[in-house]
């Protein structure tokens, strides 16, 4: 279960490792709080409005996962760029009811920064933890990871898009990459990056910045979009300090 904040989070944040793991055969859910609906539609030059702006990206979201082979779509149906002010009991308790019903043995998601101090990605995080404790009573998860990124995968993203930032509070925030020894696991899924790289244009409205993408050299592509670093907060059924190379590993 990847428990994320925004439409498009699945496809560029987990996208290769969502389609690395139905192509095993392993069933996976995406748990979204909000429906994105302060972000961007294309090119128009006004927003027709949170309501359709939400709608078309829920819309994209589920062609998306679809895309990815997710099995379940879910939204917490809360305000995109309020996740903060939402109290977090109320949200932990949500998230932690879809945790007793689907029974998941693997969460996954934002890391306490919110990758690069997005507010609703560290809200997300925080209440995912919270979520996995309450839920606990029911039923027990067996690892906990966090997406994190190495020096070359934020150089990637960022040959390709602007610098990722953005000023909270009056404060300039901005990505900054894991170190590469704090990174407990590596996904290599390389023969899905166009299977992820179709998921992603499935979010039209967010293409004017993603379309530079599509130009990026194949070993660029390969390395956004068919590995992924994590960091595993908790796990039941392993440990030790060799890199994973499976979020499942202790569990098969």
């Amino acid at each position: 279960m990847c428990v994320l904040a925004h439409p498009d989070d699945e496809s560029l944040g987990t996208g290769a490792t969502l389609a690395k793991y139905w192509r095993e055969g392993i069933e996976t859910a995406v748990v979204t709080a909000t429906r994105g609906e302060r972000g961007r539609y294309g090119d128009a030059p006004e927003s027709p409005g949170p309501e359709i702006v939400g709608r078309v990206r829920e819309a994209e979201l589920r062609a998306a996962a679809a895309e990815l082979g997710v099995r379940e779509v879910v939204l917490l149906d809360y305000h995109d760029g309020d996740l903060d002010r939402v109290p977090g009991a109320e949200a932990a308790a949500k998230i932690a009811s879809h945790i007793r019903r689907l029974r998941p043995h693997v969460v996954i998601t934002f890391a306490p920064d919110g990758a690069y101090g997005h507010p609703d990605h560290i809200a997300i995080s925080q209440f995912t933890g919270a979520a996995i404790v309450l839920a606990a009573d029911t039923h027990r998860v067996s690892k906990l990871y966090y997406m994190v990124h190495s020096e070359a995968r934020w150089a990637t993203y960022q040959t390709a898009l602007k610098k990722l930032g953005m000023k909270v509070d009056g404060v300039d925030r901005a990505a900054v990459a894991w170190p590469d020894w704090e990174i407990t696991t590596a996904i290599d899924a390389v023969d899905e990056w166009q299977t992820v790289w179709r998921a992603v244009q499935c979010h039209k409205t967010q293409m004017s910045i993603y379309k530079s993408m599509g130009s990026l050299p194949v070993k660029d592509q390969e390395r956004l979009w068919g590995r992924q670093e994590f960091y595993r907060v908790f796990s039941l059924v392993n440990s030790g300090r060799t890199r994973e190379t499976d979020l499942f590993e202790g569990l098969r």
